[in-house]
């Protein structure tokens, strides 16, 4: 969690990057902005901030040969060892982002570099640059006080500060190992515009924390049972429902995750309790991720994770089926007269 109650703006430079896709131009500003008025200040803080008030996923800069080759990373290091060149290296990461911005869906927009002062991440109050940018602009109507009522009048073009479209933050630790980063990607116009953000300009890759850990486990196992079992065994999709409420009451219940454990209580038969981690293995090749055998659970990747694991047996237009219990007292059949599929109900009372 980000938490910025002490911290403070010590300085920001904003500029204009096209698309040159569409030989559009960028524009640099000579000097960074002026912050004489205190509300602005707060204005901006609100902007860049509070949207990642929110965020759980922490990354790292990377580069495939050298960390020092990321070219944000590089800049970001400047300037928080040389602060005097903070402008500087703010007018050589929005050419940065000039030369990725080569897709016809990116849109063009403002880039806001900035530098702020105690903003804390995970217990420690650090230095972060920042580097935002808005694409978005809306249509703001303004009413005033007149003589007998008010006038309304408009403002196009402005930006709505509760909505940023893209941003991240840089923390000042960690630095071997790419600093510590969460971002914001909020306008992905068609996968590969979208991927220009996170990949191309800022090159990321997932911390290897328990969060990340609980999170794709569990990712791996709803895979695993939704895709993957039906390709070696006969289950029906209320088997599959019961397989991944037990695996979301394992992860409620434990503190840790022990691979053994948790195959055994949950998946049970040893044939898919193989398969299992044939593909968790699978899975940690492909994408070069590896994931431990005992980890400590994260309850916010299992909250993450819940929202996607579903329950619900749709039948039909008809009948939607909540499962969250014994998978026993429900049992499928078929009605030849009827030529149709059926469920049928075990319950002691209605609520």
């Amino acid at each position: 969690m980000v938490t910025f109650f002490d911290a403070s703006l010590e300085s920001i430079s904003v500029h204009h990057v096209g698309n040159q896709s569409l030989n559009e131009l960028y524009a640099l500003s000579k000097q960074p902005l002026a912050l004489k008025d205190e509300l602005l200040s707060k204005l901006l803080m609100q902007y860049f901030l509070t949207p990642f008030e929110k965020s759980t996923e922490v990354y790292h800069l990377m580069h495939p040969s050298d960390l020092e080759l990321n070219t944000i990373y590089h800049f970001a290091t400047q300037i928080f060892e040389e602060p005097d060149k903070f402008h500087d290296a703010s007018e050589q990461i929005a050419k940065f982002l000039y030369n990725v911005t080569n897709h016809p869906n990116i849109k063009p927009g403002e880039l806001y570099v900035g530098l702020f002062k105690d903003v804390q991440i995970e217990g420690n109050q650090l230095d972060v640059v920042g580097i935002f940018k808005s694409e978005n602009k809306e249509t703001y109507l303004k009413v005033y006080p007149d003589t007998g009522g008010f006038t309304v009048d408009y403002e196009e073009n402005a930006i709505n500060i509760n909505k940023l479209d893209k941003g991240v933050l840089i923390f000042s630790i960690e630095k071997e190992n790419g600093y510590k980063v969460v971002v914001i990607d909020k306008n992905n116009s068609g996968q590969d515009a979208a991927v220009y953000w996170k990949d191309q300009f800022l090159q990321l890759k997932i911390r290897n924390d328990s969060f990340n850990q609980t999170n794709n486990t569990l990712s791996i196992y709803k895979n695993f049972v939704t895709q993957k079992l039906d390709d070696e065994f006969e289950m029906s999709k209320a088997d599959k429902i019961d397989l991944l409420n037990r695996s979301m009451k394992y992860f409620k219940e434990k503190e840790t995750f022990d691979l053994d454990e948790f195959t055994g209580e949950v998946i049970g038969n040893p044939e898919a309790i193989q398969s299992f981690k044939s593909f968790k293995s699978n899975y940690e090749q492909e994408f070069d991720s590896p994931i431990n055998d005992n980890f400590e659970i994260s309850g916010n990747a299992v909250k993450k994770q819940q929202r996607v694991y579903k329950s619900v047996l749709k039948l039909d237009k008809n009948f939607h089926i909540y499962i969250h219990g014994d998978n026993k007292l429900i049992e499928k059949g078929f009605d030849d007269d009827r030529a149709m599929n059926y469920y049928k109900v075990y319950f002691k009372e209605e609520q």
